[in-house]
């Protein structure tokens, strides 16, 4: 590891102008400039390649029960530079090592006639800026609340979004693209129904936020270290182009309780004239601390199946039991109980998934609908839905343990808290305590419903630090986390890399709810991505759903093809194979791809890329000398034109390509692919067919023949 740090230092007189501070990017692409309005408002300018990208933007907080806020009146006391460089290995992640190298600018201000001061700390990077405001200890600012942050992020023109609406409870949406001035006309269309979502503005969208300009330019804005602080929105100014930040509420509307010394989470902006560029950022994750773990060694990507798909479909139930309208816990005797006939943790079922696993060398499996309360668990704003200890009659802890331990097969924990983050919190030392007596070390949560305490949202300040609660109570168990429907993720899993997996999107699961964009996933990785990996939880292969359960019309808008590339387009430490093990018994010829792709790798080639249109990217396994690449496409037919100038020179390799037919459509003809092997090199090339809502995966393998 190299590691670089120089400061110079700059006292600056009293005056109420201050001439503007300007800083470069290490490669001198990025100018930032920092300056003061006459009236002492701070603001900002974000120039790439001599481009402007972010006009004068104003920076600020406004402060509730505060005559004066923190957004004028500033003058400049003190201005810190330094540079910063140094190379740090993830314990798990997209390349075996991140080169984190930057420029940094530290402006301290002060508000003579309330002598408070405040810091406002940029790093330019050669991908994008990222500051904070930061708050140090003093006398006259100790306990504050933030009615709203002011923060600007000023456009040059009416670019065109990949855009979410914004919403305090949910990020389950399709994306909509379309130009900003489009976005009030286009945002009740957009906010489709979803069981909690609270939509705050007809110009609110969400972060992360991919934009491109007329010119070329993509533009991404995001927020990275979400701690203490409530997750951002952004909402625009359409008569002037000018998105302003947007904190989520508490209970009483409050944006923020703050108590110095502390900061804000980091304001991110990534910028490129390739898109590609944008998906190899690692921005967001060099503005996140290094972990905190410091023995990793029990943290490891997991590949897995899991009785979740079937369920999701309606052919099997979460809930033992319909004769139960309510339950107690601790009263409701479910030994007494008719079954239903259609729950899906049972002994039999799962162990038929532990046998898949098994035969097919996969880590592990996961079973949700384990636990006693699924009857009545949700819409009923029930404090005590669960207790993460109590399996119904059907579901033997000790022995199925036992069964999957004896085959090799880890077994992944469901803790599904209806929103009670009380309850869970309540009972979150006997349940990961729990987990670790029966051989469980990784758990996924749910945040399904409304949040309670009543009135409370999914992004709030108070609700992303029980997020935060429970990440780094897991870690003091050795237990390796994937939360759903929580707080979008910021690069945290730098800090505590036992977060190998976050939902925080629009998953697979709404392909069986009356399905997905078929370009969907040709803009996750630009926008949800950029904060962390998604569970995405990819490989379905049987389209329509009404052959799983016949009272589900729902079609899988993707072919075969698309969802085999899926498991290297959408980067995660922990894949699933999602679909019913007698679907993969249909197609063993694809399924063999999900077999061979690794979950962990050693470097990343982005080969393609145009958000909403297609991405295709290559990845080097860790350990081995094998790649692999996936592509994905969106509504159109196209043809990718790749080289394999990645490959290591003077070695030779076999590349089996599983593709789209000619004749393959999302629609009308999902299941048609072909598989094709063929010698390549690093001089080779290859144009490939890729069917609107297709896509092609290829797996490398190196032979010494």
């Amino acid at each position: 590891m190299k590691h670089f740090l120089f400061t110079a230092l700059v006292w600056l007189a009293f005056f109420n102008t201050a001439n503007a501070q300007q800083l470069k990017s290490p490669n001198g692409k990025f100018v930032m400039e920092f300056s003061l309005q006459n009236d002492g408002t701070p603001t900002y300018s974000l120039n790439y390649k001599g481009k402007a990208v972010v006009k004068s933007s104003k920076l600020g907080l406004e402060l509730k029960n505060d005559k004066k806020s923190l957004l004028n009146d500033f003058t400049v006391i003190e201005s810190k530079t330094a540079t910063f460089d140094e190379n740090w290995k993830p314990v798990w992640g997209e390349v075996a090592s991140i080169r984190n190298h930057y420029n940094e600018l530290a402006v301290t201000l002060n508000q003579k006639e309330a002598d408070r001061h405040i810091v406002i700390r940029f790093r330019l990077f050669d991908d994008g800026l990222g500051f904070r405001y930061e708050f140090p200890s003093q006398k006259n600012l100790t306990y504050f609340v933030i009615k709203e942050e002011r923060t600007q992020f000023a456009m040059t023109g009416d670019h065109t979004a990949f855009w979410i609406p914004g919403d305090y409870d949910t990020q389950e949406y399709d994306y909509t693209t379309s130009k900003l001035s489009e976005i009030r006309g286009l945002s009740e269309k957009a906010t489709t129904a979803n069981v909690s979502q609270k939509s705050f503005s007809t110009t609110g969208v969400q972060t992360s936020l991919m934009l491109k300009t007329t010119d070329g330019l993509y533009i991404n804005l995001h927020e990275a270290a979400l701690i203490n602080y409530s997750c951002m929105h952004l909402n625009l100014d359409d008569a002037t182009m000018v998105f302003e930040s947007w904190l989520t509420p508490d209970a009483k509307g409050d944006k923020g309780y703050m108590q110095a010394p502390s900061h804000s989470p980091w304001r991110t902006i990534i910028v490129s004239d390739d898109a590609r560029e944008i998906l190899a950022s690692k921005m967001t994750l060099n503005l996140n601390d290094p972990s905190k773990i410091e023995d990793t060694s029990w943290i490891k990507p997991v590949k897995y199946v899991g009785v979740w798909w079937e369920m999701i479909a309606g052919k099997s139930t979460w809930a033992y039991t319909d004769e139960f309208p309510t339950v107690q816990l601790g009263v409701s005797d479910f030994a007494k109980a008719k079954p239903n006939g259609k729950h899906g943790a049972t002994n039999t079922n799962v162990k038929k998934y532990i046998d898949f696993a098994a035969k097919h060398g996969f880590d592990a499996v996961l079973v949700e609908g384990w636990n006693e309360g699924w009857e009545d668990w949700f819409g009923h704003s029930k404090d005590y839905v669960f207790d993460f200890l109590t399996p119904y009659p059907d579901f033997d802890v000790k022995g199925l343990h036992e069964y999957a331990k004896s085959k090799g097969v880890k077994m992944i924990m469901h803790h599904e808290t209806s929103g009670s983050v009380r309850n869970y919190e309540r009972h979150m030392d006997k349940a990961y305590q729990f987990m670790k007596d029966n051989g469980y070390d990784a758990v996924k949560s749910g945040y399904v419903g409304d949040i309670m305490p009543r009135g409370e949202n999914h992004y709030s300040q108070w609700i992303v630090n029980h997020y935060q609660y429970a990440l780094e109570k897991a870690a003091e168990y050795k237990i390796m986390l994937n939360a759903h429907e929580a707080v979008r993720p910021t690069g945290i899993a730098r800090t505590y890399p036992n977060l190998i997996g976050n939902e925080a999107a629009r998953g697979t699961e709404y392909q069986a709810f009356g399905g997905s964009k078929p370009n969907h996933v040709t803009v996750l990785p630009f926008t949800r991505l950029v904060g962390g990996p998604m569970d995405y939880t990819p490989g379905i292969f049987e389209m329509d759903l009404n052959k799983l359960n016949p009272d589900n019309n729902s079609h899988v808008n993707s072919t075969i093809a698309n969802q085999l590339a899926l498991y290297v387009t959408m980067y995660s430490p922990l894949q699933m194979a999602a679909d019913t093990p007698e679907n993969y018994d249909r197609f063993p010829d694809a399924f063999q791809f999900i077999k061979d792709v690794a979950v962990d790798w050693s470097d990343s080639k982005y080969l393609e890329a145009e958000p909403g249109q297609y991405v295709t990217v290559a990845r080097k396994a860790k350990v081995t000398n094998n790649w692999f690449i996936g592509n994905v496409n969106g509504d159109t037919s196209r043809t990718s034109a790749i080289k394999f100038d990645f490959l290591e020179k003077g070695k030779k390799y076999i590349a089996t390509i599983y593709a789209d037919a000619k004749d393959a459509h999302y629609k009308t003809n999902p299941q048609a692919y072909t598989i094709r092997k063929m010698n390549v090199t690093n001089k080779s090339k290859l144009a490939q067919l890729s069917a609107p809502g297709g896509g092609y995966a290829i797996s490398i393998v190196e032979t010494k023949k």
